[in-house]
């Protein structure tokens, strides 16, 4: 049986035509793209096309974009910048209880740091935000809210147009981790009304290691920069920019904005085939979060009384992903779902699917096949030591 990939949210294989166009950069393009020089205007140019297709990915100003490292700096670049900035007395700040990593943590340093109050914002028990709650949670003092698009976990969508409704009824900043839901579904930064937005590369089958941020004219202005140097990307971040990762993001952007509804159903389709011939053939498998709100490609899936890290153990060569965390030398469960109201035990025998632009029928149904026989596997071997 040949590799069966089914991680695309954790990182999208590289498309063979962004490749194409990295390229003639990686082999060719010499000059700095700040330099006046013939070789550094080449490689402005290749940059300015690449703002472009990222900002008509998400409906933005391309002059508005700017260039980071992935999705892990924008965010940070947001919250940093945003509290670090501030000339107003508003220093609390709102997050949702299933943000990533770069959101949640950087929040909580600038509370750890004395910079800001920092309150989450719970989640339902399909796992989207209530606008309602964010609402009941807002006040005079809030200068930063924080809401995903799309859960990298469970896939499940938030109403983020209703979200930033209510945050700016306050006079609040209100800033969206968009990178599981562009290129996957349409995203447009004036209907959705945020301010700040992030996106990162390797999830729309870009590169790794670029990203952007993308405000708007006016909530730039509110930004410090976190990176210091040469004044890059208007002064917000520094250092010499990536051209090659740039032109492919930019490229990776087009196409995913030329191709997304065809891609989504399809691969729509193939999710719920995967998962019907799974519960047709296995007890206990419960999808987690809500299944009429989530992204087309994403199923995170409980498969009851099996341990997921032993079923992923067993299901090579098929690729799929848990949300534990290794934490001072023990296994956590995934806090995405205990933010949920799963127990732990169900948490740990939850398992995350996610298709992409290269997954085929046949993959699934090897995959399918695979996942059956490594599910039954670990429950025999479960209820012999039981």
């Amino acid at each position: 049986m040949r590799d069966v990939y089914l991680d695309y949210n954790g990182s999208a294989p590289l498309d063979p035509r962004v490749a194409e166009v990295m390229l003639p950069i990686l082999a060719e393009g010499v000059g700095n793209a700040s330099a006046a020089h013939q070789f550094g205007r080449r490689q402005a140019a290749a940059v300015s096309l690449a703002r472009e297709e990222v900002a008509g990915l998400v409906g933005g100003r391309p002059s508005d974009v700017v260039f980071t490292a992935g999705a892990t700096e924008a965010n940070n670049l947001t919250l940093r910048g945003v509290i670090e900035g501030a000339d107003t007395d508003r220093s609390r700040i709102l997050v949702s209880a299933v943000e990533h990593a770069s959101v949640s943590e950087a929040a909580g340093w600038l509370s750890e740091q004395g910079l800001a109050k920092l309150d989450l914002i719970p989640v339902s028990a399909g796992g989207f935000v209530d606008p309602d709650v964010v609402e009941a949670l807002i006040s005079p003092e809030v200068l930063l809210v924080s809401v995903m698009a799309a859960n990298s976990e469970t896939g499940v969508l938030n109403p983020v147009g209703e979200i930033a409704e209510r945050v700016h009824a306050v006079g609040a900043l209100f800033h969206c981790d968009a990178t599981q839901l562009v290129g996957r579904l349409p995203f447009d930064v004036e209907s959705v009304g945020a301010d700040f937005v992030s996106l990162s590369g390797h999830k729309i089958c870009g590169p790794g290691g670029v990203g952007a941020m993308i405000g708007t004219r006016a909530s730039l202005r509110h930004l410090q920069p976190i990176i210091h140097g040469g004044g890059h990307e208007r002064g917000l971040r520094s250092g010499s920019l990536n051209v090659a990762g740039i032109v492919g993001l930019g490229a990776a952007a087009r196409i995913g904005a030329a191709e997304r509804e065809s891609e989504s159903r399809r691969v729509a389709d193939l999710r719920d085939k995967f998962i019907a011939a799974l519960k047709a053939r296995l007890p206990g498998v419960h999808d987690n979060g809500d299944v009429t709100k989530r992204l087309p490609n994403t199923a995170n899936l409980r498969f009851a009384g099996a341990d997921a890290e032993a079923v992923l153990a067993n299901m090579h060569p098929v690729a799929a992903s848990m949300g534990s965390a290794c934490s001072s030398g023990a296994i956590e469960p995934s806090a995405v779902l205990l933010a949920m109201g799963l127990s732990r035990e169900a948490a740990f025998e939850s398992v995350r699917f996610s298709l992409g632009r290269f997954t085929t029928a046949q993959e699934i149904d090897a995959a399918a096949a695979r996942v059956v026989t490594a599910v039954e596997y670990v429950l025999a071997v479960t209820q012999e030591d039981g």
